[in-house]
Formats: C-alpha cells, sequence, structure tokens
C-alpha cells in the first residue's frame, strides 16, 4: 500500500520548517501528531437507542475506521440519563488511516462548510493538543445528505507531540488547516 500523502508532506516539508523556525538540533524533537480522536455526543439518544447506532455507522463510514459506542459515567435524573446508557460515539485514528483523514478534512471537508472563514485558533488546551468542533456531518463526502435523518457535529481532537500552542500552532498550520487569524 502507498505511503498517505500527508506523511510525506509531514516528512519533506513540514520537518525542515519547523526545525528552522523553533531551531531543533534532533529531528525527533520536531512535534508530531500522534492520534485523531473524533467524537460525538448524541444527546437525542436517552430516548431513542437508534440514534446512536446511526452514529455509530456516520463516524465509520467518515473516518474510515470501527466506531464505538460512548457509555454514561453516572446518573443524572434532570438528563432522564442512567449510568452505562450509549449517549455518543468515538473513534481514534493512528498511523496512515489517521494521515489519510487529516488529507481529507484539510482537502474536501473544510472547504464545504458554509461561509467558512477559517478554523478558530483558541481550540488549544496549553499542552499543545487541539479541539476543533465541527457542526454538520454532511460537509464529509461520505454522508449521503438524503439518508442523513439529523444532522449534527462532532468535535475532532488533535494530539501531539508538541510542548507548547505555539509549537502545536505552527505544526497543524503546516499540514494545511486553515487558521481564521493567521499571523504572519
Amino acid at each position: 500500500m502507498a505511503t498517505p500523502r500527508f506523511r510525506e508532506v509531514y516528512l519533506k516539508e513540514v520537518v525542515p520548517a519547523l526545525q528552522a523556525k523553533f531551531g531543533y538540533k534532533n529531528v525527533m524533537q520536531v512535534p508530531k501528531v500522534t492520534k485523531i480522536c473524533v467524537n460525538k455526543g448524541i444527546g437525542a439518544a436517552v430516548a431513542d437507542k437508534k440514534l446512536v447506532d446511526i452514529g455509530v455507522e456516520e463516524l465509520s463510514q467518515i473516518t474510515g475506521q470501527k466506531a464505538v459506542p460512548t457509555k454514561s459515567k453516572k446518573a443524572i435524573s434532570n438528563f432522564k440519563l442512567r449510568e452505562n446508557m450509549p449517549i455518543g460515539a468515538k473513534v481514534t485514528l493512528r498511523g496512515e488511516k489517521m494521515y489519510e483523514f487529516l488529507d481529507r478534512l484539510t482537502s474536501i471537508a473544510l472547504p464545504r462548510v458554509r461561509d467558512f472563514k477559517g478554523i478558530n485558533d483558541k481550540g488549544f488546551d496549553g499542552r499543545g493538543n487541539y479541539t476543533l468542533g465541527v457542526k454538520e456531518q454532511i460537509i464529509f463526502p461520505e454522508i449521503s445528505i438524503d439518508k442523513v435523518t439529523k444532522i449534527s457535529g462532532m468535535d475532532i481532537t488533535f494530539v501531539t507531540t508538541a510542548k507548547t500552542d505555539e509549537e502545536s500552532l505552527e505544526l497543524l498550520k503546516l499540514f494545511g488547516l486553515p487558521f481564521a487569524n493567521q499571523k504572519k
């Protein structure tokens, strides 16, 4: 199987650019994306159990890897929620599937967002990880609009080895994520 395009981009373009900017002496010091977690909370699943199965199926189609249902950790009576009830779906991508998903996200899905002005650069956690919220699952070409019963969003978290948010921001910019406040 061929190497994903974004792995080549990382090795040939991102690593030298980050070494030049931050002055890393060793290639192993250069930050990299270790995994991408895609998470979908389905609040209406308390009333309708089939929504979780639909959410798992959609995430599996989008990422190309089997998603798993997430369960509630504790009971909350105001939300009619009991412990261990399925309330969402998640999938963790590593390796080649991670690079392929990142490629599809930056080149196909994000440009399809309506009134797109770039993604917010405030989603960093202080440790070099970035979370991006997507409002509609229909921006992904794998999802057929005719089969969608309910528009729902998801969170996409990029886990990196970067020590600071500045390094992580630069890494994700070099991968082509279109941040709104591009500072030159």
